[in-house]
């Protein structure tokens, strides 16, 4: 499609095209490829993962990346663009594109198998769109919107100028990354300027990156943990709840965990960090190796693999896998569904994290250990106080004015008119 150079293009009812795929290759050397529309590995995407391997970011990182390369390279092969030629115009377009543009709705694996084997996928046209971003009624959060979010966007343009820099350093790139750095900044080194007594500003931004709107954190207060706790139907699930909530680990980091991982003596469960890649073990409350010795009573009877190399969590039904993050969300979905609510495994991470932080008999500093946050500033967040708090004060702050406004005035003391008090401060006598 030709484009005259530097002239914003026609994007009204462009859709995404779904060429290429991101696969998993399940390889430890090369977790991850960017196929194109034949089939072929994108060869600059490989080199890339390559040296962001040898960085040391996990294979989540490079699966991460790969999803918004995947939407760039889309982008430039439905308007034919060669990825070394891409210039600020189609940046911009992209951002536009991005910024405007409603969110593509996928096709149920099962219907796209269906229609790979030449039979009929029975499904409605045209799909219905997301919900709007209505708040929930129980949780107060709202659901996802049909747009692509402010953090996706600017994930996607930190990825992708990220990209351009390795490439145009390596000298196999264009001599201009299409993703430049805001106007005011680019030609200066961050931080340039300093004051020592004021704190560091954040990272170089890029022109196109959006603002990010400062989100607090939720957590699950007392009477809703404990009703959604009520909702599991297992011990398997009741485990992983109270080892969440009480770890403050990740849920990917649980996950991962093996059976001889978990000390009930000691209280303490081993995970393996998500940055550092370190084991760490995380003090947990008595009660979730309680429905840990359940689930494993019940799960070994059942014929689940049993070894202190093997995973510590499982499926329910055979053939027996190793339970994966993408399961144990299905798993809180489904008690979602039956409260009506939307919490997500994170949650559970911010509820543990709030619990810690307040407790006036914890050091903050303990905190950021059991966390593994890098910074202290990172578990200050966690001291305000949480959103449903403020909601509650405020509230009770708006009843306690209108029951003063519905009171008398108090009376004059002895020796003043209350006639000259009344033209004082101006009240009608």
């Amino acid at each position: 499609m030709l484009h005259d150079e530097g002239l914003p293009r026609n994007l009204t009812g462009f859709v995404l095209p779904e060429f290429g795929r991101l696969h998993g290759t399940g390889q430890l050397y090369e977790p991850y490829r960017l196929l194109d529309r034949a089939g072929v590995v994108v060869s600059p995407v490989a080199v890339w993962f390559s040296e962001l391997q040898a960085a040391g970011k996990p294979a989540a990182t490079l699966r991460s990346y790969g999803h918004d390369l995947l939407r760039w390279y889309r982008f430039l092969w439905a308007f034919d663009v060669d990825w070394a030629r891409a210039t600020r115009t189609e940046a911009r377009d992209f951002a536009r594109w991005m910024q405007l543009a409603d969110k593509p709705i996928r096709t149920h694996w099962r219907h796209r198998a269906k229609e790979a084997a030449g039979q009929s996928a029975e499904r409605t046209e045209p799909q219905a769109k997301p919900p709007q971003r209505t708040p929930n009624p129980v949780t107060g959060k709202p659901a996802p919107g049909p747009k692509y979010a402010a953090t996706t966007r600017a994930h996607c343009e930190t990825v992708l100028r990220t990209f351009y820099d390795f490439h145009r350093e390596e000298g196999t790139g264009p001599l201009l990354n299409p993703f430049p750095l805001d106007r005011s900044r680019r030609n200066a080194r961050a931080n340039a300027h300093h004051n020592p007594m004021e704190p560091f500003k954040g990272e170089r931004q890029g022109r196109y990156r959006p603002h990010v709107p400062r989100r607090v954190p939720r957590r699950i207060p007392d009477a809703l943990f404990d009703a959604l706790f009520a909702a599991l139907k297992y011990y398997r699930d009741r485990a992983l709840l109270a080892a969440w909530v009480s770890t403050g680990a990740r849920a990917e980091e649980l996950l991962t965990g093996r059976q001889d991982d978990a000390e009930p003596g000691q209280q303490l469960i081993g995970v393996v960090r998500k940055g550092s890649r370190e084991r760490q073990e995380l003090p947990a409350a008595p009660d979730a190796f309680v429905w840990l010795r359940l689930y494993q009573q019940q799960a070994w009877e059942a014929g689940v693999p049993r070894g202190p190399g093997l995973s510590m969590w499982w499926t329910l039904r055979r053939p027996w896998r190793p339970l994966t993050y993408h399961a144990a969300r299905a798993m809180l979905l489904q008690a979602n569904a039956a409260l009506g609510a939307n919490w997500t495994l994170h949650d559970l991470r911010h509820t543990a994290s709030y619990r810690m932080a307040r407790d006036p008999q914890l050091s903050l500093t303990h905190v950021q250990w059991v966390l593994g946050h890098a910074h202290l500033s990172t578990t200050e967040i966690y001291l305000a106080a949480g959103l449903d708090q403020i909601l509650r004060e405020v509230r009770a702050h708006h009843a306690r004015q209108a029951e003063l406004r519905g009171r008398p005035p108090a009376p004059p003391a002895a020796g003043y008119s209350a006639a000259s008090l009344d033209v004082l401060f101006g009240r009608q006598p």
